[in-house]
């Protein structure tokens, strides 16, 4: 799938993303594939400034805890870390001054633990009209957390 070289950021503010935003995105919708949520399968990648990959992640329960199939979707989303918390877990170096891709907007607990990691941006899908709906209070409360950081968000429009 073709990605948009523009996107709207803080605010409406029109950029053009570069090479490496848009090949981080595709790489964080591969990484996002690995997850065996049939219903969302989130990704991310934690780079540097040099386009280093740091970190990768996605969503799924703690190491050790059983993943069935047959799990009600309210213990599921208990269980589950998300993508970007795998990612943070799993960077074997600083993250300050960082970017984190991830393929679907931040919720407000994980863009907590972004702006605590001081990740200075973030780069994202829109989320589509349904997600939206559906986590709109807790894209806007992430979205206040990121602004009040001085985290920077990137969320692509297409």
């Amino acid at each position: 799938m073709p990605w948009p070289s523009w996107s709207w950021c803080c605010g409406k503010v029109l950029i053009m993303l570069n090479k490496w935003d848009l090949r981080f995105l595709e790489l964080t919708a591969l990484v996002g594939s690995w997850s065996k949520d049939p219903s969302t399968q989130v990704g991310a990648a934690i780079t540097d400034s040099r386009n280093r990959v740091i970190s990768l992640g996605f969503n799924g329960p703690p190491r050790g805890v059983e993943d069935r199939p047959d799990i009600d979707r309210e213990t599921k989303l208990r269980r589950t870390l998300h993508a970007e918390q795998n990612a943070l877990a799993f960077a074997r170096h600083d993250v300050t001054g960082c970017t984190i891709y991830v393929t679907h907007h931040p919720c407000a607990r994980c863009a907590a633990q972004i702006a605590q990691a001081q990740i200075t941006r973030v780069v994202c899908n829109a989320p589509d009209p349904a997600f939206a709906t559906r986590w709109a209070d807790d894209i806007a409360e992430a979205k206040l957390i990121l602004n009040q950081s001085g985290v920077v968000l990137v969320s692509l429009e297409t």
